[in-house]
């Protein structure tokens, strides 16, 4: 059942037992009439032993219709018609008994009627009402009768008359009663869901939401907000902000008095996480502040998105634009080939040739990549890859910047993977370790390994050169991240997103004895393929 339903419930029968009581506050004043000495000052009674005895009946009855209106299932339309029809039953007899009491038992009698209306339907009221006019006639036409008919007409007329407008309005009146009771426990409640919803919505959000009070005390605090203060939510509520996060007290002082946001980004909590604080008034004229608190990184990744976004558009161009000029350089090669030079010369336009053929293929992938273009796997023998590469890297690297050589003994082994995308892959990190994994005074020495890792093939490139810090390997990988001077910081970023592509991993893994080292984690062969 609604709440609203229960609540009106519990109102009407807090009525209906208001109105049992009135009825036997009713009961009591008929039997001290009855009963007592001073029942004389009001009138002779016309006849004791009939007043006597709707007095000894009245307070019995009055008493059982208490008893039945602090029942809870009780029905109040029957209660309420039933208890009316006692009223006009008794009153008409005690005005019969006692005629001098006859307009005092009349005006008690309208508001038993307009008490009963409000429990009975309009017909009900109204068919009430003219009972108790027609029991009014019916008493007077009774005295009448005995010859003791000393109340005038108007006066009868008047009292039915009265006993329908009250039923009428009284009636009238509930029904506006009721449905502005249901009205305000329906608005009561969508009141209450709105508030339980927007608190919801306030602890669920990403962002961090503190309410301070004009004491800045915290009044409310979502787990974003703990997150970033770290510590609970319920343990923020409750505390003061200048003991939870002093820097942003200060900057909320600062703000309360010129109502305007410092956009500079500050450090909170023991982790000392980089937050963006901006500060709005709750409602206008108040104190309470709301405080939210971006984080910082989460803008910077947004800013990075939309930055790749636009540089992935710009690639895409630029791979199209180097594409002519490097077909240009390709064919030249090709004449050159056909006139008559030395070997030396030769060798240069092979060199040249090959380059111009990785290039296309780098440009390739740069298109693939800003198309979204899914690979295209081929089953790789993996020893027999990386040996060709690294004779093909040798072409290119001087001797004195370092060399690299294969490792590992591991069994001929088998990958799935794009032959254009491993190439491109193991460029840049051979570039990456011949630039950075040299010691002072010495070339660099880079080993390439197949390897069989969790039952997986892998290769991994390493060096031997002073390693990464720990604070530079939590960004590799990060897009424009880098630690050189001449670096873009997409070249692992392009290696990652390559090997996503062929369902491998690319992870850093420190090396104990120094240096560093990549593992590229491949998916295997797929069983499903025909051998």
């Amino acid at each position: 059942m609604p709440a609203s339903v229960v609540y009106t419930d519990r109102v009407l029968r807090r009525e209906l037992h208001l109105l049992a009581l009135y009825r036997l506050l009713e009961a009591s004043l008929v039997a001290l009439l009855a009963f007592s000495p001073f029942g004389p000052l009001i009138g002779e009674l016309h006849n004791e032993h009939l007043a006597r005895a709707v007095a000894l009946a009245a307070l019995p009855a009055g008493l059982v219709l208490l008893w039945w209106a602090r029942r809870p299932e009780a029905d109040l339309g029957e209660l309420a018609l039933i208890g009316v029809t006692a009223d006009i039953v008794i009153a008409m007899l005690v005005t019969h008994a006692m005629p001098a009491a006859g307009p005092g038992v009349a005006l008690l009698l309208l508001t038993n009627i307009g008490g009963a209306a409000l429990f009975l339907r309009l017909r009900v009221a109204l068919l009430v009402a003219g009972v108790a006019a027609a029991a009014t006639v019916g008493e007077y036409a009774w005295s009448l009768f005995e010859g003791d008919g000393t109340r005038p007409l108007a006066e009868i007329v008047m009292f039915g008359v009265s006993f329908l407008a009250v039923a009428v309005l009284t009636n009238l009146l509930g029904e506006r009663m009721r449905e502005s009771h249901a009205l305000a426990e329906r608005r009561s409640e969508e009141a209450a869901g709105l508030a339980g919803l927007n608190e919801l919505i306030l602890r669920r959000m990403r962002t961090g939401v503190l309410i301070v009070d004009a004491d800045d005390r915290v009044q409310l605090a979502n787990e974003a907000a703990g997150a970033v203060l770290g510590e609970g939510p319920t343990s923020i509520e409750g505390a003061l902000l200048p003991a939870l996060a002093p820097e942003l007290a200060t900057r909320l002082a600062t703000w309360r008095l010129d109502d305007r946001n410092d956009d500079t980004p500050l450090h909170c909590g023991p982790d000392r996480i980089e937050t963006q604080p901006r500060f709005t008034r709750l409602l206008p004229g108040r104190d309470s502040v709301l405080v939210f608190l971006d984080d910082a990184s989460v803008v910077a990744r947004r800013a990075e998105s939309l930055t790749l976004s636009t540089m992935g558009r710009f690639s895409a161009s630029l791979a199209h634009e180097i594409r002519n000029p490097l077909a240009a350089i390709n064919y030249a090669t090709q004449l050159l080939e056909e006139a008559e030079l030395s070997d030396g010369d030769r060798r240069l336009l092979q060199i040249i040739h090959q380059q111009c053929q990785r290039t296309n293929g780098i440009v390739e992938s740069v298109l693939g990549l800003a198309r979204r273009e899914r690979a295209r796997p081929e089953r790789i023998a993996l020893q027999a890859f990386v040996r060709h590469f690294i004779e093909d890297f040798q072409l290119t690297l001087a001797p004195e910047n370092g060399s690299l050589r294969q490792t590992g003994d591991a069994p001929p082994m088998e990958a799935l993977f794009d032959p254009r995308h491993l190439h491109q892959i193991l460029t840049v990190l051979a570039h990456n370790a011949i630039h950075h994994g040299r010691l002072p005074g010495e070339a660099a020495r880079v080993a390439i390994a197949v390897e069989l890792r969790d039952g997986r093939p892998a290769i991994e490139v390493s060096d031997r050169g002073p390693g990464i810090p720990d604070a530079t390997a939590a960004q590799i990988g990060r897009p424009f991240f880098t630690t050189s001077e001449h670096g873009t910081g997409l070249g692992l970023y392009i290696a990652q997103e390559l090997a996503r592509a062929n369902s491998a991993a690319l992870d850093y893994v420190p090396v104990p004895g120094g240096g560093a080292c990549f593992r590229l984690g491949m998916a295997g062969r797929n069983p499903l393929l025909p051998a």
